[in-house]
């Protein structure tokens, strides 16, 4: 009984709200709650132990030349002495990166220094009120009803530290307004209890919205970093892995390998067998490869039946090869799914950090290399990548030689692909898509050259190119038609930006308003001071903002709060499953209504069948985008296509180059 009572007060010591009838959490939730409260109280307590300085100096003053004068100096020297300790680490602590979570002691330490405040501050009126003139009485509880006001408000997420703090104040006055002999003590004993009893609702009330807020966001967040269909990390969460490895490899010279393999029937399985089948096959891979990875291995399904792997132990080449070939084996083992048998073959790229490189993109590149010179060998293949053999790498660099030039050589273009009004069943603007026909290789796909011209630095004076254009084609336009172009990551650090964008618009003669510029979501986890500067210049000039690929890169839903976004494009993994998995379409559904909350549009990407569509629609989606709406299409069609709303015929029979939405 004694265990179980301190276990119950060191909860609610931590800052447990169950006790007040409050919402339940579990670790790891409650840690992450926890780190949010924290961060709250000490955006407050610089500014809460100026305050407390301030009230204290200014006791010392008011009874100044009294007999109390040096019990006074000394009762303020300790307020002084403590609030400037605990605000200069509290100034320190917040200027250092907010940790993911926070531990219990935590708290219990934060929930100690509110006591020792709140009491020293309750001795005051127990210490001196009864002693002072009716002036000094004045400022006492003056300074008692403020100090308790403000720690109501700086521990409003903590309502046992709020409790802590004020709670002591509450009784000292009390106490000293009981001990003098006068009529009205009681009256305003009351009042005081009044007063107390409704602060502490209040903070009770907020505190519980603060945390139900956390809730909802940390499960948002966890719903966006997990595959729904698999229950795997997705791509994000992958990213974010890998991103700490390599930031690992680079501090601590800590080396690990990244696998990448994908199942090369997939398409064949999927085809044959139908959606069902192939999503209870790679539901069954996502369950195989957990049985067959050490725990430290990092899983993520990327997309389709492509899946990748962080290890980080026991890295050296022949444990790696001995961990892809017991995945080859559990994905080679058959598959019995609804009395049927499949068989699915996989081949395994590998490259190791930091030998092949200390960048995620080149490391993407070079196990991609890897991946397909394993599939060249055959099923069952696992290849590291060697540099030696790269004929991947041999035409990217060609393809940077051509890249230099394909702009003075008229080999760019840009197509552009329709926005579907779902309400009015109109075309509302299109999204402006570079092209790349290259004279010996052909047409290039966007998801090839486009990383290249970041890389070398091209992508500034084609995205300049980019914009002009695509304000040029929208000026001969309706004017209810807005175009769409997409920023690059690169682009973002250019300071020259802003200035290229205003005067296109100003050499277009196109208003503001119907440019629209997209900027990934991914791109801001990264760039976001960047982002968010370049964005809001660009909002001050009646341009509108996007962000694409909603749900693929979001670390915080703080992004839909602070840029000042017109609309946010739902990426098209979720369209493609909401139709055949119940959480998707709920992610999408609450993605939403979250959107019109805070006043921002919605276009779906990727809408590839009327189902998806009308699915959509009954969401409440504003807009629609893919191939059933309208492939990408040159400037001169665009007056042909605005007079029919849909083109599902003959969309739908052109195959759609990597990287359109």
């Amino acid at each position: 009984m004694q265990r179980l009572s301190a276990a119950r007060l060191g909860d609610l010591l931590a800052g447990d709200l169950r006790f007040f009838g409050g919402p339940s959490t579990i670790e790891p939730l409650a840690g992450r709650i926890r780190a949010e409260q924290v961060s709250i109280v000490l955006r407050n307590t610089l500014l809460g132990m100026l305050a407390n300085i301030l009230n204290a100096v200014t006791f010392v003053m008011a009874v100044w030349g009294s007999p109390d004068q040096t019990k006074a100096i000394v009762w303020a020297s300790v307020i002084i002495v403590a609030a400037g300790f605990v605000g200069l680490r509290a100034r320190a602590s917040f200027q250092s990166v907010k940790p993911r979570s926070v531990s219990r002691r935590t708290t219990q330490n934060l929930v100690r220094n509110a006591l020792l405040f709140g009491t020293w501050w309750g001795a005051l009126p127990v210490l001196f009120f009864g002693t002072a003139t009716s002036a000094d009485q004045v400022v006492i509880t003056c300074l008692s009803a403020g100090m308790i006001a403000g720690g109501a408000a700086s521990f409003y997420t903590i309502p046992i530290a709020a409790i802590a703090y004020t709670l002591p104040i509450f009784v000292g006055s009390t106490v000293a307004i009981v001990w003098m002999e006068d009529a009205v003590n009681l009256p305003v004993a009351i009042l005081v209890v009044s007063y107390a009893i409704t602060l502490f609702r209040a903070v009770l009330a907020h505190a519980f919205e603060f945390t139900q807020r956390c809730i909802l966001q940390a499960e948002s967040e966890n719903a966006i970093r997990r595959d729904v269909l698999t229950r795997l990390p997705n791509r994000f969460s992958f990213n974010e892995r890998l991103d700490n490895a390599l930031e690992g490899a680079k501090q601590f010279d800590q080396h690990f390998a990244l696998l990448l393999f994908d199942l090369s029937n997939f398409d064949e399985v999927n085809e044959h067998f139908g959606r069902a089948i192939a999503d209870a096959v790679l539901v069954e891979v996502a369950a195989r490869l957990r049985k067959s990875t050490r725990e430290s291995d990092g899983i993520a399904r990327l997309e389709g039946g492509e899946f990748a792997i962080i290890a980080t132990r026991d890295i050296r080449p022949d444990h790696i090869r001995c961990l892809a070939k017991q995945i080859i084996d559990a994905i080679h083992a058959p598959f019995l799914i609804e009395g049927r048998e499949i068989y699915c073959r996989a081949s395994i790229g590998i490259a190791l950090a930091p030998t092949d490189g200390l960048d995620a993109n080149q490391l993407l590149r070079r196990v991609d290399t890897a991946l397909h010179r394993a599939k060249t060998l055959g099923p069952g293949s696992i290849q590291f990548f060697s540099a030696s053999d790269d004929a991947a790498a041999a035409r990217r660099h060609a393809l940077e030689c051509d890249l230099a030039s394909a702009l003075a050589n008229d080999q760019l273009s840009l197509a552009f692909q329709p926005f579907l009004d779902l309400v009015s069943d109109r075309i509302r603007g299109f999204e402006a898509l570079l092209r790349w026909q290259h004279p010996t290789l052909g047409a290039i796909p966007p998801s090839e050259f486009i990383s290249i011209a970041e890389e070398t630095g091209l992508i500034h004076g084609i995205g300049h190119w980019a914009v002009k254009t695509a304000c040029m084609a929208a000026a001969q336009w309706p004017c209810d038609l807005r175009v769409s172009v997409k920023l690059s990551a690169v682009q973002l650090k250019d300071r020259a930006l802003l200035d290229r964008i205003a005067m296109a618009l100003s050499q277009t003669s196109l208003e503001p308003k119907r440019l629209e510029v997209e900027i990934t979501e991914s791109v801001l986890i990264s760039h976001f001071e960047d982002a968010i500067s370049l964005l809001q210049s660009l909002s001050f000039l009646s341009v509108t903002v996007a962000l694409d690929d909603f749900g693929t890169g979001f670390s915080s839903l703080t992004y839909l709060r602070k840029l000042p976004l017109s609309r946010l494009k739902i990426d098209r993994s979720f369209v493609q499953d909401m139709l055949v998995d119940a959480d998707c379409a709920a992610i999408v559904r609450s993605l939403i209504q979250l959107a019109h909350e805070l006043r921002i549009e919605v276009t779906a990407e990727g809408v590839e069948t009327p189902e998806q569509l009308d699915c959509l629609r009954r969401f409440g989606c504003d807009e629609a985008q893919g191939y059933l709406i309208g492939k990408p299409i040159p400037m001169d069609d665009i007056p042909v296509i605005t007079t029919k709303p849909l083109g599902q015929e003959e969309a739908q029979e052109t195959e759609k180059p990597a990287g359109d939405p």
